[in-house]
């Protein structure tokens, strides 16, 4: 990530949501270049990512609604390496039966196409993609998801004012010895750049995120 354009529309009252770009503020922590190698026969990653403080993490169950804006510079690199640029993890707690677990969603960007994803076992389902240029302009996501290992279960995205996706039923891992996931689950975002290792550098801007967590019943 580093310094560029800012998209800072209206305020932001600090208890409920956060404006402008968020480095190093109460409610993330600063974003760090970190290397990790693969697991599992997965590949060597890279990430610089903002996470969530723990005490804004979401509930299983309860419902939640995010937004965010994102520039990709017109010089971002357009390479078929896996890329994830925002995403949605159940928490594992460490157990290393979940800990190289996909996230429940996540917010692609890969070979030029932009894509909305969905794990909870072996297979990826896309939720969304689409391969218009994605770079040089503000992209502004909203989601509202309640995850649960039921089927009521919801993640519903909008791109630029437009609905994208709509989906309903189970929309979390399995919670149990084998799994390692614990019930009831809680659910961390984090944004920036995941990716598999490469030379070439990367730079996206985050600006206008805001989280609040909806009326039960809501959705």
């Amino acid at each position: 990530m580093g310094h560029g354009p800012i998209r800072t529309r209206r305020g932001a009252d600090a208890d409920e949501h956060f404006s402008g770009r968020p480095r190093g503020g109460k409610n993330y922590g600063p974003p760090r270049d970190k290397f990790e190698a693969g697991i599992k026969g997965s590949k060597d990653s890279e990430r610089d990512e903002l996470l969530e403080a723990k005490k804004l993490t979401s509930k299983e169950d309860a419902a939640y609604e995010q937004s965010f804006s994102m520039f990709i510079p017109t010089n971002f690199p357009i390479v078929p390496v896996r890329l994830v640029i925002a995403q949605w993890k159940q928490n594992c707690g460490g157990n290393d039966n979940c800990s190289d677990d996909s996230p429940v969603v996540a917010i692609r960007y890969v070979s030029g196409v932009l894509k909305i994803t969905h794990q909870i076992g072996r297979h990826q389902t896309t939720l969304f993609e689409t391969k218009d240029e994605a770079r040089g302009q503000w992209l502004d996501f909203k989601f509202q998801t309640r995850f649960t290992t039921n089927e009521t279960g919801r993640v519903k995205a909008w791109l630029n004012g437009k609905q994208v996706v709509d989906y309903t039923g189970v929309n979390a891992y399995p919670e149990n010895e084998q799994t390692g996931y614990t019930h009831p689950s809680r659910f961390y975002f984090k944004m920036g750049l995941y990716r598999d290792l490469m030379a070439e550098p990367m730079t996206i801007y985050i600006d206008e995120y805001r989280k609040k967590e909806l009326p039960e019943g809501s959705f």
